[in-house]
């Protein structure tokens, strides 16, 4: 309003005067609908409602008609229906002095009209001083408006509070202890998982998170059941409150997001990963064998975007990068990948690969897999070369429909042993099921499986699978139950281990 305002005075001074210093109810009244509405006058006499008794109407009479400079209404007022003030008269004046000393020929006339303008500028000083005081300030503001203060730094919170009640049942022992030997853990319990995150922008274009955790629930994994692969999503024990990540993320061109990792990186923090809508256990969130890091702190990463279907996506992480030592910092334990998307309609599709050098082992499953899955090294240093195709597509507004697939080559730095992991699975999310803003999700696949291996690395003999299939149940746009079940069939890909089911109902608070 300002910036349309200013414009209006600049082509009206007489409009300027009028709009500073008259107060009058009837002026007040009439509205401009468009800056057009200001055409060009070229005679005083045209102006309706100026006085021709003062004393130097005569003056600027003669001035205006010669050089053209004066402004006003199409219809002929300054629509005032007064006589013109001393201060409108120097509006107009002020509007005509420029245009008038760069047009004066040289010669007698032109003496004569640089006399008259002289004469006018020392009778109306002061209102011309006040005047361009007056634009000044009026620039001066519209400046600070879309300059240097457009933007002010605030920080927000948003909190996320979940409750996660459940338990997992199954066989009377848990998997790989001999019978009666260790009981398998099948009470219900109750736990929690609280989230602050607080997020500030500098340029508008850029954003600084802190997120703030505390989290107190039983993982529903090997400790209760003998194997990971019953494991959820929801779980862990930090203790008192810690910052879980630290990351600032920026545009250093158009086409290109990027991020900068103090804490917490992932690399699904730099590869997106496509899954169902919601799931409730671990493996399902995720292909784990491409989309967790097996060094988890540090990192950077990027999108790169060519056009609207096609982007490239690189990410690095590393586990005690700020640490000095051997097998610290940033050259230590590092996870490094890359994942390039393309995306027609509603079909996408992602190939992704990453590499991996750990120094004191590595569980390669993420913590999802078998007992064989889970660590390799011993102590010695360890790489591995991991690929993975994702692809899923839209059936209709509502639903979607996808898969993926991953595999990991693994080798022992020292001893050359060597193994390879394989998974996959399957998924499908309908969103307003049964109801406006609620979601099903299932999720179907092989948690990884050690499926060759060479030297100490032992391969798995037969095949599980997992099924999971949540529902979010959405109360208000602040609260949702979020009910799940899952089932582990040949759990720890053994035919002899009877199946594990489990079930949990999270009910997550948003604010």
């Amino acid at each position: 309003m300002a910036k349309l305002l200013l414009n209006v005075l600049k082509l009206s001074p007489v409009v300027l005067a009028a709009t500073f210093f008259v107060s009058n109810g009837a002026f007040a009244s009439e509205k401009v609908t468009s800056v057009d509405e200001l055409a060009q006058v070229t005679s005083v006499d045209q102006l309706s409602d100026v006085q021709t008794s003062h004393w130097a109407f005569q003056s600027v009479k003669s001035l205006v008609e010669r050089y053209n400079c004066v402004a006003g209404y199409p219809d002929g007022t300054f629509r005032g229906n007064r006589s013109m003030s001393r201060y409108e008269f120097a509006a107009l004046l002020n509007g005509c002095l420029d245009r008038v000393v760069q047009l004066i020929p040289s010669g007698p006339s032109g003496g004569t009209d640089m006399a008259m303008v002289n004469k006018l500028r020392e009778e109306f000083a002061a209102e011309l001083a006040t005047l361009r005081g007056k634009v000044d300030g009026l620039d001066y503001r519209v400046g600070e408006l879309e300059g240097a203060n457009k933007f002010s730094t605030t920080a927000k919170l948003k909190g996320k509070v979940e409750f996660i009640t459940g338990g997992v049942f199954g066989p009377n022992d848990r998997i790989g202890s001999a019978a009666g030997s260790d009981d398998f853990e099948d009470q219900i319990t109750f736990g929690q998982r609280t989230r602050l995150d607080i997020t500030s922008s500098f340029t508008g274009k850029d954003k600084l998170r802190v997120r703030l955790h505390q989290r107190n629930n039983d993982s529903f994994g090997s400790n209760r059941t003998g194997t990971n692969m019953s494991r959820i999503d929801v779980q862990g024990d930090s203790g008192s409150v810690e910052v879980e990540k630290l990351n600032y993320n920026f545009k250093p061109s158009k086409n290109i997001n990027a991020s900068v990792w103090a804490l917490g990186a992932g690399m699904d923090d730099f590869l997106d990963a496509d899954k169902a809508k919601v799931q409730t256990t671990r493996f399902a969130k995720r292909n784990p064998l491409t989309h967790r890091s097996n060094s988890e702190d540090q990192g950077a990463g990027a999108t790169i975007k060519f056009n609207k279907n096609v982007n490239l996506q690189v990410g690095y992480t590393t586990v005690d990068g700020n640490q000095a030592g051997t097998g610290n910092g940033i050259g230590g334990s590092y996870d490094i990948g890359t994942q390039l998307n393309l995306k027609a309609g509603g079909f996408k599709i992602g190939a992704t690969y990453v590499h991996s050098e750990g120094s004191n082992g590595t569980d390669f499953s993420h913590k999802t897999g078998s007992t064989n899955a889970s660590f390799f090294g011993g102590g010695n240093g360890v790489s591995s070369d991991s690929f993975g195709i994702q692809a899923s597509t839209k059936l209709g507004k509502k639903t979607k429909v996808g898969g993926w697939y991953g595999l990991t080559n693994v080798d022992e730095d020292v001893t050359g042993n060597d193994a390879t992991l394989q998974n996959w699975a399957v998924f499908a999310s309908i969103k307003d099921f049964a109801k406006k803003g609620n979601v099903l999700g299932m999720t179907f696949g092989m948690p990884p499986k050690v499926t060759s291996a060479n030297g100490t690395a032992t391969e798995d003999a037969d095949t599980s699978y997992l099924l999971d299939v949540t529902y979010r149940h959405k109360v208000t746009d602040r609260l949702s139950l979020q009910p799940g079940f899952f089932a582990v069939f040949n759990p720890n890909h053994d035919n002899d281990n009877g199946t594990i089911y489990g079930a949990v109902l999270n009910t997550t608070f948003k604010f």
